[in-house]
């Protein structure tokens, strides 16, 4: 073998290598963490009420203990938003102020427990409950979908919410925009179903600079939690999270707000209609 017929099998070798390389890159990227049939059973098909099954008028506030109660009533599973308090207790809201939904002014982590349970929502008796409050109420009726929010300690709130969940009976998943607590459930949390929200660049606004914005949008880190479901917002879906959903991950939708929004899912996150207990 002459050295010029060695060099160009060299050469080709390299190239085919970092092509090889560029072409696995995508599924490195975007490979979901893989879910036993088990596992996905008690969410696969089903239909999550956003925040419990509050009303558009508001009379039934968004995460209320009544929300929840008669999503629970209805058959329905519920998603519900969780963050820390100024002293550490988690609760379910989902914003990271209080003027919208409670009509004062400041953030929830500024404020403690004691005085976070004297505001009202939306004007109503409601209040803004422990997720211990909501587990007691719901009682397990349906799969539990969690949404971990962002906040200044985020481990402190992945570990609180993992600590009650454990003793929780029912069907639990997680999920959350942000892929490191999302990561924190897959290296601590490994028995939880867990997922990643994403949706398109522009919903993401001022939160995060674009080209993060552009990342998750595309589901491009899924590397560092492997999520088991990706929970997109309804309409088009890029394809970085079609490709995610070819190698496994269950498709999840929000916010359906009619049955059009259903097609082609794993399971729904509605509000503001009745979809049926199941969609497949």
């Amino acid at each position: 073998m002459n050295e010029n017929f060695s060099h160009k099998i060299k050469k080709a070798a390299v190239i085919g290598g970092c092509t090889a390389a560029a072409a696995g890159l995508p599924v490195f990227l975007l490979a979901p963490g893989k879910a036993t049939k088990r596992q996905k059973a008690p969410f696969y098909g089903r239909s999550f009420a956003h925040r419990g099954l509050h009303t558009e008028d508001k009379s039934v506030p968004e995460n209320s203990l009544e929300a929840f109660r008669l999503a629970g009533r209805a058959g329905y599973g519920v998603e519900l938003d969780v963050q820390l308090t100024k002293d550490g207790q988690v609760v379910v809201f989902h914003d990271d102020t209080l003027d919208r939904v409670c009509g004062v002014p400041g953030k929830l982590e500024d404020k403690s427990y004691d005085e976070l349970k004297l505001l009202s929502l939306c004007g109503t008796n409601q209040r803004i409950p422990l997720l211990t409050e909501v587990l007691e109420v719901y009682q397990g009726r349906g799969p539990l979908l969690v949404e971990l929010k962002t906040g200044s300690r985020n481990r402190e709130l992945c570990e609180k919410t993992y600590a009650i969940l454990s003793d929780y009976p029912g069907e639990v998943c997680i999920e959350s925009f942000n892929p490191f607590i999302v990561r924190w459930f897959r290296l601590h949390a490994k028995d939880i179903v867990r997922g990643q929200l994403a949706t398109w660049p522009k919903d993401y606004g001022d939160a995060v600079s674009k080209g993060k914005a552009f990342l998750l949008s595309r589901c491009l880190l899924n590397f560092l939690a492997r999520p088991q479901f990706i929970a997109y917002r309804a309409g088009l879906r890029p394809l970085g999270v079609q490709l995610s959903e070819a190698l496994g991950a269950m498709n999840f939708v929000w916010t359906a707000r009619n049955e059009r929004a259903e097609r082609g899912r794993d399971a729904v996150i509605f509000e503001f209609y009745r979809p049926q207990l199941r969609i497949k």
